[in-house]
């Protein structure tokens, strides 16, 4: 399957899962994610290969807009100080901390792979945590603090990667 038609048809399944999650009430990377782990129990399904650059162009853009979106940036500016502590020291302390781990656990694994490993799952999901905060009413303050540090904490891993 060439590379389009792929990018069609995964935009067209998260828009299915999209209006089934409104549907059942549930935040949808919620069920974006049950989503994505059925299909990894379908048999003879081909492999995806999407190009990195496919992903960080127009997959994540569209993953992070409705958080900017709505994201006051007078509030942002305000509370800079413990977003910017959150996004990256807290991502960076994470990276290096799962690298450690890592590397403990599997002493062949080359620190650059751990490092690498570390970056990729350091950050928290920007949709998940505006989904979820939304629902729980949290408090402003907390609500601009977590919404801001989920969109620069992105940033801060794929610098690291």
């Amino acid at each position: 399957m060439h590379q389009p038609e792929i990018i069609v048809l995964l935009f067209s399944a998260v828009g299915v899962l999209a209006v089934l999650a409104h549907k059942i009430a549930l935040p949808y990377p919620i069920v974006l994610v049950l989503g994505g782990l059925a299909l990894s129990f379908v048999p003879r399904l081909p492999a995806v290969n999407l190009n990195p650059d496919v992903v960080f162009y127009f997959i994540l853009p569209a993953l992070i807009y409705p958080a900017a979106l709505f994201t006051s940036w007078r509030d942002f500016r305000r509370n800079l100080r413990p977003i910017l502590l959150l996004a990256i020291g807290l991502v960076l302390a994470t990276m290096l901390a799962v690298a450690w781990i890592a590397h403990s656990i599997v002493p062949a694994l080359p620190w650059a792979a751990a490092f690498a490993l570390g970056a990729i799952v350091s950050p928290p999901d920007a949709v998940a945590a505006t989904a979820i905060i939304r629902r729980l009413g949290v408090p402003h303050r907390i609500q601009v603090i977590l919404e801001g540090e989920s969109l620069v904490n992105d940033a801060t891993a794929l610098v690291a990667l």
